[in-house]
């Protein structure tokens, strides 16, 4: 990993108490940053943030705990980054999860699309003002699955089909990650605040280790075990490696002032597929987020 002077700079990283996130904070605070982690349990977040100080040298690494797919979580969580930060130089959306079958959130929201779509909106609107004080702060989102595919109005939420023979939400969601940060990037084109995102790789993280097989889309299950129980420990568990490209575009001085792009897990810039440069596609993501996040954002700077 490329080396890169944080110092001064303050990144605040969503589900970086464990997996691909906590070594996306860890490779932050190691190049000087001050980090700001958030997950979900209270002492593992505590215990990540000691293991990120002692290995990076210094102190300036905070943990919260919030319910990320929660509006209200969300909200609560904004208004005590403000509380103790000026200005955030960037915003990693890192939080996934991989649910077998639909769920809804406390705000009846299906689960999947809250974690990998409304919550990146949200808190990035909700942070925008600190995010703009920052100067040149830097959005990056994760996409990852299998991601790609059309982008269905009349599914968004998972409502009519939710894991089919080749078909799942997750990639769904993930597909409309992509979307988003396109539409995100041209919103805040004149801000200084630049939208990218990133497809991490496969790592063996603890969602992928409690993936269960009926979460895959039908035609998969037969490998899936394969793949889970034995591919990934032995060549998916070096995390550091599925962390690098969420550390590029958040500290490389290569793509300063870049936005809308899309890199791949080797940090290579890649064209955006089809479905989420699609101006309408885009649209139906966005407007949906905005009608969902309308009570959590009023007031607040858009």
């Amino acid at each position: 990993m490329h080396l890169h002077d944080m110092t001064g700079k303050t990144a605040l990283i969503t589900g970086s108490t464990a997996g691909i996130g906590l070594e996306t904070a860890r490779g932050l605070a190691e190049q000087g940053a001050s980090v700001i982690l958030v997950g979900n349990d209270h002492a593992r977040a505590q215990q990540a943030a000691q293991d990120i100080r002692a290995g990076a040298g210094h102190d300036r690494v905070s943990a919260f705990t919030a319910d990320l797919t929660s509006l209200h979580g969300l909200i609560r969580l904004g208004s005590r980054i403000a509380e103790r930060h000026e200005a955030l130089d960037v915003l990693v959306n890192n939080v996934g999860m991989n649910r077998p079958r639909r769920e809804l959130t406390a705000d009846g929201v299906e689960k999947m699309f809250a974690a990998h779509v409304l919550t990146p909106f949200t808190l990035t609107h909700l942070l925008l003002p600190q995010l703009k004080r920052a100067g040149r702060a830097r959005v990056v989102n994760l996409t990852g699955g299998i991601p790609g595919g059309p982008i269905d109005h009349d599914n968004l939420l998972g409502e009519r089909r939710f894991i089919g023979w080749t078909f799942s939400h997750y990639n769904h969601t993930k597909t409309m990650t992509m979307a988003l940060t396109a539409r995100l990037a041209r919103e805040l084109r004149g801000t200084g605040v630049t939208a990218n995102v990133v497809y991490p790789g496969h790592g063996y993280t603890p969602m992928n280790r409690s993936t269960p097989i009926t979460a895959f889309p039908r035609l998969y299950r037969p490998i899936a075990p394969l793949i889970l129980k034995v591919v990934a420990p032995l060549f998916l568990s070096d995390l550091t490696r599925s962390a690098r490209s969420s550390v590029y575009l958040a500290a490389s001085p290569e793509v300063e002032g870049l936005t809308g792009a899309y890199f791949d897990d080797r940090c290579r810039r890649k064209p955006l597929p089809d479905s989420a440069l699609d101006e309408r596609n885009q649209s139906a993501v966005w407007d949906l987020c905005v009608r969902l996040s309308a009570d959590a954002l009023t007031g607040t700077q858009a």
